[in-house]
């Protein structure tokens, strides 16, 4: 089977991002689909000419839009550890598999976001290097014990 034949399995071969978005907004709605990708285009005053404009500049937002319409709306499996990697419109769906009724999503059921910062992150990091308090000194090290500790005095 050549590449083009297993593309014409993927539900999102041919579909152009307008498309989709409708038919997400008309079978989902603006709320649904904002608390379900947390995509904030979705939220604020939004409409179908504002997001695809938003969508067309930001690839990440398009892959979650894709990831939600095929396997929310589409109601596919999910993909396996060869395809994960893939963007949604490179996956290649098996041909045994084919879509199903849209997931049934209700307002405010939501699955919560995983909280990315707390162990992904050591505690002493931080986006500053000027902030960082040094590894291997210690309060002793820099100051006596009755004054406040000032993080500068290594530097002085």
């Amino acid at each position: 089977m050549t590449e083009q034949n297993e593309m014409l399995n993927n539900p999102l071969h041919g579909v152009k991002l307008e498309q989709l978005l409708t038919e997400l907004v008309e079978h989902y709605g603006w709320e649904i689909l904002a608390e379900y990708t947390r995509i904030k285009c979705f939220d604020k005053l939004p409409s179908i000419e504002s997001s695809l404009k938003f969508l067309r500049k930001t690839e990440w937002a398009r892959e979650k839009l894709e990831i939600f319409y095929l396997y929310k709306f589409k109601n596919l499996p999910k993909a396996d550890d060869a395809n994960y990697a893939l963007p949604p419109r490179k996956r290649i769906i098996p041909a045994h598999q084919k879509p199903r009724q849209p997931q049934v999503l209700v307002l405010g059921q939501a699955p919560q976001p995983k909280d990315r910062g707390s162990n992904s992150r050591n505690q002493n990091t931080s986006k500053h290097p000027a902030r960082r308090t040094p590894r291997n000194k210690t309060r002793q090290d820099n100051q006596s014990a009755d004054k406040p500790y000032d993080p500068w005095a290594v530097h002085r």
